[in-house]
């Protein structure tokens, strides 16, 4: 997509702020128990809630400090659990040293709360600890705007890096490692134990399905585990330090920063005082995540625990006096409804305005220009739409995560909710064989 505010690689230190927020939401498949209570005094790496159906899968605390608030919803559905931070954290210590079995490192990995950081594949949710894994798809590129480029955020990590991958290795018989084709940051093109695969295109090459798709496809029965780059250093600190830090380089980026490029961040911190200082006056989206799959959490949200990226762009408002009339020179379109098609490597202020309203979902072909997967989305999604299981499976559901559809909903004629579809087919489809 040709998006301005692009991050630079320079990067900075973002001042932390004394809240922090656990979401159950950002978990998927998780369903939350708390394991604290409001005005507890905690440690960084103490468990805050945990799974009902698994209660060896923990969130643990970023920070030391206490249990500020919890905030519950309807039914008393926990929401969120905002944590007061220490001026100086105290870690919970799992001891240092390499693991010796993969008993003995899943143990780690799960009262530590680094488990939460492996997503398993098929349905896209948090891996299982008692699944046995074919290969662990480990991905160092970034095709989607403005991601974290893995070379930017490893620099000074590498031993971490490199003890991590030491510790995935004893979960799965295999561990790949994707890169760019362009990539050249030794410790990423010169990683041990592991198979590398280099893959070049425009966005969604670098999607960890489409690397998994190319080198060793799903069967029915079969599960991969999956995680960036960034969080294979996180797992290393852990078993090099004996704790649990969810500090990490991200990009933010998007046309709504004074200055986009690279910042340390930890995870779960609010971001009221970091957008104030960062981002220009004015209406704008502000996103943990990426502007194709994160999530809204305005100006005075919270840093997803595990986000990779920032993003704020413009927020779309009004409407275009003879919008579809005018020849549209300054409009980005995937089809020549503009004459913006003339220039085509003009790079514009997209905004999250939708430019129509929601329609008929119809077939266009649209999806097939930017689907990775020789699959039929539209009849995929229909499937999904009137929950049929069995065309679910023979249409290729197992091959899909809802990130694979993001570029199909922006190009989407019928303005449908196609990742939110794709999330809800996954969860029926992993109830009903589970």
């Amino acid at each position: 997509l040709p998006w301005v505010g692009a991050p630079s690689a320079q990067v900075d230190e973002a001042l932390l702020s004394t809240t922090f927020a656990l979401n159950p939401e950002e978990f998927t498949g998780l369903s939350p128990k708390l394991a604290v209570k409001e005005g507890e005094a905690i440690q960084a790496g103490q468990c805050v809630f945990f799974d009902k159906k698994d209660a060896r899968i923990q969130i643990t605390s970023p920070v030391s400090g206490k249990v500020k608030q919890i905030v519950r919803g309807e039914k008393r559905r926990l929401i969120e659990v905002i944590l007061e931070a220490d001026a100086t954290t105290t870690y919970h210590n799992y001891g240092k040293g390499m693991p010796s079995n993969a008993e003995e490192a899943k143990d780690k990995l799960l009262n530590s709360g680094a488990w939460t950081v492996l997503e398993m594949r098929p349905y896209g949710r948090l891996a299982n600890p008692d699944d046995q894994p074919k290969a662990i798809f480990v991905n160092g590129m970034a095709t989607a705007p403005f991601a974290t480029e893995a070379s930017v955020a490893l620099a000074g990590k590498e031993e971490a890096f490199a003890a991590g991958l030491e510790v995935l290795q004893l979960l799965a018989p295999k561990t790949v490692l994707s890169l760019e084709v362009s990539e050249s940051f030794p410790a990423l093109t010169q990683a041990k134990g592991v198979e590398i695969h280099r893959f070049q295109g425009k966005h969604p090459a670098g999607n960890t399905s489409v690397h998994i798709a190319a080198v060793s496809p799903l069967n029915k029965g079969e599960v991969v585990w999956t995680l960036s780059a960034q969080d294979v250093a996180l797992i290393g600190t852990l078993f090099l330090t004996g704790e649990y830090r969810c500090d990490r380089v991200i990009a933010a980026g998007g046309s709504g920063f004074k200055a986009p490029r690279y910042f340390r961040v930890r995870g779960g911190m609010n971001l009221e005082s970091f957008f104030q200082a960062e981002v220009k006056s004015g209406a704008y989206r502000y996103i943990s995540g990426s502007v194709l799959t994160g999530a809204s959490v305005g100006a005075k949200g919270y840093l997803g625990v595990n986000a990779q990226q920032i993003t704020v762009i413009p927020e779309g408002q009004g409407t275009d006096f003879l919008g579809w009339v005018l020849p549209g020179f300054g409009k980005f379109s995937i089809s020549r409804t503009f004459y913006s098609w003339l220039t085509p490597n003009k790079k514009y202020d997209l905004s999250t305005k939708l430019n129509g309203e929601e329609r008929a979902f119809v077939v266009t072909g649209q999806y097939d220009q930017v689907f990775p997967f020789d699959i039929y989305p539209n009849q995929l999604l229909k499937a999904v739409w009137a929950k049929d299981l069995e065309k679910m499976e023979a249409l290729g559901i197992y091959e899909v995560t809802p990130e694979d559809f993001a570029l199909c909903e922006v190009v989407c004629t019928s303005k449908q909710p196609l990742q939110q579809m794709v999330r809800e087919g996954l969860d029926l489809l992993y109830t009903e064989m589970n």
